[in-house]
């Protein structure tokens, strides 16, 4: 088990994928300074399953990922970082919040590729960027529809994953996956469900996915 400093977000890093943070609240500066030191500076994000990420409370997921810090840059009233996510966690033991959250941590599995798997994953490559692709008529995504993925299969899974229009409850089922096929899996179902949601009508006659909330401007 590795004690860890713990930074719970209302969003899911995946392995493999980049993040950008905003830090301001005086707990997780504190974080930062103890961390900066460290090579490499690392600390762990999971998604909250309820409450709110200021001021401590909330109720969190237990698996998560290991973020190692890439930049740093410092501006009037915060702290913005650039993090890269590494491996895979699984929380044991929360231990007190102060000066910030820490806890006890092991590490998951790294997913091992099986050749095998190549016609699955291309079958999720095409679906994550076309809807990708359709997602964006309705609203900006995050992700354009054609970037480059790893050549690593296994990164290349979570990347899928990491830009797939999704929901962080879709994104941290999908981070528990136990194998590379599973995650394909998954991120197939998950992303053939948001691509029905484009399509799918509201009462009001407005898309999923649309930016308009029905009212006329007045």
């Amino acid at each position: 088990m590795t004690v860890m400093p713990m930074f719970p977000l209302g969003s899911v890093l995946f392995p493999a994928m980049p993040t950008a943070l905003r830090v301001f609240e005086e707990r997780y500066i504190v974080m930062l300074s103890t961390i900066l030191g460290d090579e490499p500076p690392e600390f762990g994000i999971v998604l909250i399953e309820r409450g709110s990420e200021v001021g401590g409370g909330e109720h969190r997921f237990a698996i998560g990922t290991v973020a190692q810090i890439t930049r740093v840059e410092t501006s009037e009233g915060f702290i913005g970082l650039i993090a890269h996510g590494e491996r895979r966690i699984e929380v044991t033991s929360w231990l007190d919040d102060d000066p910030h959250p820490r806890a006890e941590v092991r590490d998951l599995p790294a997913l091992a590729w099986d050749d095998e798997l190549q016609p699955l994953f291309e079958r999720a490559e095409q679906l994550v960027r076309r809807t990708i692709a359709r997602a964006s008529e309705f609203v900006e995504q995050q992700w354009p529809a054609d970037i480059v993925l790893s050549d690593d299969p296994v990164e290349a899974s979570w990347q899928l994953a990491g830009i797939a229009p999704l929901g962080p409850l879709d994104q941290v089922r999908l981070l528990q996956s136990a194998s590379a096929g599973e995650l394909l899996s998954g991120v197939i179902e998950c992303t053939e469900a948001a691509a029905e949601m484009l399509t799918a009508p509201w009462d009001d006659g407005f898309s999923a996915f649309s930016d308009d909330d029905g009212t006329d401007g007045r």
